[in-house]
């Protein structure tokens, strides 16, 4: 009897643990998205005279998980002999995992491209960015919108 009450207590403090440690990530993760917005707003609004949408940006300084500019160089992320980049230890550990974080779509061709030879172009006042095979697929496409 004795026995099964411990495992009980052992699950029901693992579990505890578990749910608290999960609703701790939860936590963090809305602070880092927070954050991330937030460097997003800073970064185009400080570096506007540089960048504007349209304009090509340094593939360095776009986290490619959040897709987004972040007005200064990202974390590189070797990944079978290119490199990508992320803003936190979530999107390093994320591009090598997830296939679907080193790919983008050309919004000209449709085509699936790798991020890591894109051409990076801000796309909008918040950071958010578009991927494009080369640069005349984007002025191609910009011509069109």
């Amino acid at each position: 009897m004795k026995k099964i009450k411990v495992k009980v207590v052992g699950v029901a403090v693992l579990s505890a643990m578990l749910f608290v440690s999960c609703q701790e990530k939860s936590e963090q993760k809305e602070v880092v998205t927070e954050t991330v917005h937030h460097e997003n707003e800073l970064a185009v609004a400080t570096t506007s005279s540089s960048y504007k949408i349209g304009d090509k940006v340094p593939n360095k300084q776009v986290c490619m998980v959040n897709n987004a500019y972040m007005g200064k160089d990202q974390f590189e992320v070797p990944y079978d002999g290119k490199t990508y980049y992320g803003c936190c230890n979530m999107c390093v550990e994320r591009i090598p995992n997830d296939e679907t974080s080193r790919q983008a779509t050309d919004p000209f061709t449709g085509k699936i491209i790798d991020k890591a030879n894109a051409y990076i172009v801000l796309k909008d006042e918040v950071g958010n960015v578009d991927y494009f095979e080369n640069e005349d697929n984007y002025k191609k496409y910009s011509q069109l919108n």
